[in-house]
């Protein structure tokens, strides 16, 4: 580690390998952030996105990458964690069946633990309440009300170190998010956005996920890179 990045300010970013969470990583690193980012071994259907976080983290030249293992397949009750529940290919109304129960506040507590040891102050999270699924952990409600209890909740937020959660995706289109990362640099061919992506990483071109994706390119009038099944 350089000298240069132990004096820059440190920031732990939640990375799935989609393309959501990448153009966060370069946002961050934009603004001059050293980046450590964080991705979870949750019981997922597609592994795939483990392997598309990996790439990602890697080629924006993060600090550390950390993969943290959880069960949350142990509680089921979604599509992503539950085998025997089917991924939607069309839309659905209300809050669909790909929501992951408590994922985003679990997610955020341990990326909020490691901030704490690592003397991180800011939090990102690529959440976004423009083209998304209608998830209520992606509500800036949210995210608000995780920043308030992150200072309540740890030593440096008692002692006047205080947290903050940023979400700078929160109110942007897909297409707006894609600009900007293409803007940025950002590879959109090593990342996984599907549901159901095959362990090459190839896309299923049906569920929620891979129609908000194609929608943006498609509206940001960028060639979309995805591989599909």
């Amino acid at each position: 580690m350089t000298e240069q990045t132990i004096e820059q300010k440190r920031a732990v970013i939640l990375l799935s390998g989609g393309l959501d969470s990448a153009t966060v990583v370069a946002l961050a690193r934009a603004e001059g952030y050293s980046c450590y980012t964080m991705s979870f071994d949750y019981g997922q259907r597609s592994r795939a996105e483990l392997d598309a976080a990996a790439r990602v983290a890697r080629d924006l030249g993060v600090v550390e990458h950390k993969v943290i293992g959880l069960n949350l397949n142990g509680i089921g009750g979604s599509a992503l964690t539950d085998s025997a529940i089917d991924v939607p290919e069309s839309p659905t109304e209300g809050i669909p069946v790909t929501y992951v129960p408590a994922r985003n506040t679990v997610f955020l507590s341990l990326a909020l633990g490691w901030a704490e040891v690592i003397n991180a102050r800011d939090i990102f999270i690529g959440v976004n309440a423009v083209d998304y699924s209608g998830y209520p952990d992606c509500r800036p409600e949210f995210v608000e009300s995780f920043e308030r209890m992150a200072n309540l909740a740890t030593k440096a937020g008692v002692e006047g170190e205080g947290f903050r959660i940023l979400a700078p995706l929160q109110n942007l289109s897909k297409a707006d998010i894609i600009k900007a990362g293409v803007g940025l640099g950002v590879d959109y061919s090593l990342t996984v956005s599907c549901y159901q992506a095959d362990a090459d990483g190839r896309a299923c071109g049906k569920c929620d996920s891979c129609r908000l994706r194609a929608e943006g390119f498609q509206a940001a009038g960028i060639e979309d890179p995805t591989r599909y099944f």
